[in-house]
């Protein structure tokens, strides 16, 4: 008997193992099959589901504004449905209207559940049409509020303000923006029902659209302000990718790369900043048009390949991180302006973000910006209405094809690599 019980033991020891290494190769997997649908990094480049992401994308900064009013939202899905035919899979947009007209927050922490709703049904459009979103959260400008709304509120508070740039020092203006990463982050969709911290509809979050710091133009003051919000980012939400939303201008770090600035700095630094460890890729914005203004088009795209470069090298060699050129465009307010020209600039600059790409430097651009029809007051003189603009519509379908073509060649690559090693080990 003593045997057989020893037996039993033996028995049901070795069942209970097998059940635990079960349980946790299913809980990995899961974790891992739950990781993968979310955009990641590797080295420089993105990966999705385990395959190197390269996109083609584009701005469209109004969406939850123009959503707020529902018998508007058909302007939204003509957006993403149109953007989705010409191959376009990244969407950048605001998450943020701070105070004023159809404002998002009306004042701190107080929130219009009607223009949350109509964020809800970005997300959720922009998940039907299967579109990647990166999501920004405040903006440097007044423009929709902003730092200078933030300020404001404090001021009116009672706290001792002197300018915008005490947005990034003042305790008390830090802890509403805090307020706001907390309350999109975690916000549960309507339409979903999956918080925005567990989509993966988003590609990232973005700290606030091209910072600036007047008060400090070594980038220093800047990058204490990127180290706490991106801190407590991840410790809400530590999925998705994040990114600060600066131009690119350098700072003190690098004297010489100064060089490569349109004249002036701006309060940011590239390299500093953008090294932050919580900080998963870096982004560029290239306006020559208004940077150079008066300057001739050779002149402009002559800048645009040496900022191009200078980037995509620092973010090989020195940040080891993706990059992004998050805002471009050719302004039909430009002196000459035509057609041709914008067309022509576009190509171009489509052109270098493929051979960059392949080297491993920029995985993906967004242009700036694409309109529905029927959205005059949004026009800017950069807008792209895909409906009324064929001929720009085909460049940016082949560029959205040179890119995916990326994703194969890369996808092959890897798994003749993966082949190789596999064959040298049975060897």
């Amino acid at each position: 008997m003593a045997f057989s019980r020893r037996s039993n033991i033996s028995n049901f020891s070795c069942c209970f193992l097998v059940i635990i290494v079960l349980s946790l190769h299913c809980e990995n997997h899961i974790v891992s099959s739950s990781a993968s649908r979310f955009i990641q990094t590797r080295g420089t480049r993105f990966v999705l589901g385990g395959y190197p992401f390269f996109f083609n994308g584009f701005n469209s900064y109004w969406m939850m504004h123009v959503a707020a009013e529902p018998s508007e939202r058909h302007k939204i899905s003509n957006v993403f449905r149109e953007a989705a035919a010409t191959g376009l899979t990244v969407c950048r947009t605001w998450a943020f209207s701070d105070g004023g007209d159809r404002a998002l927050q009306m004042s701190p922490g107080v929130y219009d559940e009607r223009v949350f709703q109509a964020l809800d049904f970005v997300v959720s459009e922009a998940r039907k049409y299967g579109v990647h979103l990166i999501l920004s959260l405040t903006n440097n400008y007044k423009d929709f509020g902003g730092r200078t709304q933030y300020v404001t509120w404090a001021k009116n508070a009672g706290v001792q303000v002197n300018s915008d740039d005490d947005f990034y020092t003042k305790n008390a203006v830090k802890g509403y923006y805090k307020n706001h990463i907390k309350k999109v982050l975690t916000r549960i969709n309507t339409i979903s029902r999956v918080a925005y911290k567990d989509d993966p509809t988003v590609m990232a979050w973005e700290l606030i659209n091209e910072p600036r710091c007047q008060v400090d133009f070594s980038g220093k003051t800047l990058n204490a302000w990127v180290q706490e919000m991106a801190t407590y980012v991840k410790s809400l939400d530590n999925k998705h990718l994040l990114e600060i939303g600066m131009e690119g201008f350098y700072g003190d770090s690098m004297p010489g790369k100064k060089q490569y600035n349109p004249g002036y700095q701006v309060g940011t630094d590239f390299i500093t900043n953008n090294l932050i460890k919580e900080i998963d890729f870096a982004t560029i914005h290239a306006y020559p048009d208004i940077w150079l203004s008066g300057q001739s088009d050779g002149a402009q795209m002559m800048f645009m390949r040496r900022w191009m470069t200078s980037h995509s090298t620092d973010s090989k060699t020195i940040l080891k991180k993706p990059l992004v050129l998050a805002e471009f465009g050719k302004s039909s307010k430009d002196p000459g302006y035509s057609l041709y020209a914008r067309e022509s600039f576009m190509a171009a600059i489509y052109g270098d973000i493929y051979r960059f790409a392949r080297r491993g430097g920029i995985a993906g651009g967004l242009v700036w910006q694409i309109l529905a029809e029927g959205m005059q007051p949004y026009a800017d003189g950069y807008e792209i209405v895909l409906s009324q603009n064929p001929s720009t519509g085909r460049i940016i379908s082949q560029q959205s094809r040179q890119m995916t073509s990326l994703d194969h060649m890369s996808s092959n690559r890897t798994n003749s690599q993966s082949n190789k090693l596999r064959n040298s080990k049975e060897q």
